[in-house]
């Protein structure tokens, strides 16, 4: 609102400013006129449909526990073994379980070197495993 003395013998002169209400609504205007052709184009979305057969789902196997301490000792469901077995025992688990493969649980310890744990999820890459967790 503008508020001037001059005009009107003097008193205040009390309009509302509607150039920016004009700006805002004709860049509106624009925005619509622009994506309202866009709007109107159908697109294709493949949507699945309903079937009467029921799905079989496999129960999951259960997950694999690896735990990797302050000493950089690696275990598998709590027995210890070498961080070099542990990719062709990943592999050997990914066979048994092709298409429906267990998680990996990873729990390692703060003190633990980067290295091997870098290690260990480069064999679990190298074995294709999906599922990876890590707990603490």
């Amino acid at each position: 609102m503008a508020f001037s003395a001059a005009g009107n013998n003097g008193r205040p002169l009390a309009d509302i400013n509607v150039t920016p209400l004009v700006d805002v609504m004709l860049v509106l205007l624009i925005i619509f006129i622009v994506t309202a052709p866009m709007v109107s184009i159908p697109i294709p979305v493949d949507l699945p449909q309903r079937t009467d057969k029921a799905v079989q789902r496999l129960d999951p196997p259960p997950p694999i526990a690896l735990r990797l301490d302050a000493s950089n000792q690696l275990y598998w469901d709590g027995q210890p073994m070498p961080i070099g077995e542990l990719q062709a025992r990943l592999q050997e688990q990914a066979q048994v379980h092709a298409g429906n493969l267990p998680e990996l649980r990873i729990d390692a310890s703060p003190d633990a070197q980067y290295q091997q744990m870098a290690t260990i999820l480069a064999a679990a890459n190298n074995a294709h495993m999906e599922r990876i967790a890590f707990i603490q």
